[in-house]
């Protein structure tokens, strides 16, 4: 009797053993799971805020080509209505001269 004690003491002990060894390795793999995931979120955030940078930085460019593109018009317009007021007035001065 006092064997059997011994034996069924031995495997309670070796199971529970055996147990801890496997809940250590479900934790560590926890444990590598949710550092792999945390480096993620760590790159994910990197990218995005690289992201906003980059779409803040094409907006100003946007902006200046579009004031440019404004600016070249306005003038062109303004070239033009001097055109057209310059040969208003020489179409005036050859009518003058014609009479």
């Amino acid at each position: 009797m006092k064997y059997l004690k011994i034996a069924i003491i031995t495997t309670i002990v070796s199971l529970s053993i055996g147990c801890n060894k496997e809940k250590s390795a479900i934790n560590d793999a926890r444990d590598a799971e949710k550092s792999a995931i945390d480096i993620r979120k760590d790159e994910v955030d990197a990218n995005t805020k690289d992201a906003i940078k980059n779409t803040e930085l094409n907006a100003k460019i946007d902006k200046v080509n579009i004031e440019a593109d404004n600016q070249i018009m306005q003038a062109q317009l303004d070239a033009d209505k001097k055109r057209v007021e310059a040969e208003a007035e020489a179409a005036k001065a050859k009518l003058d001269a014609e009479q």
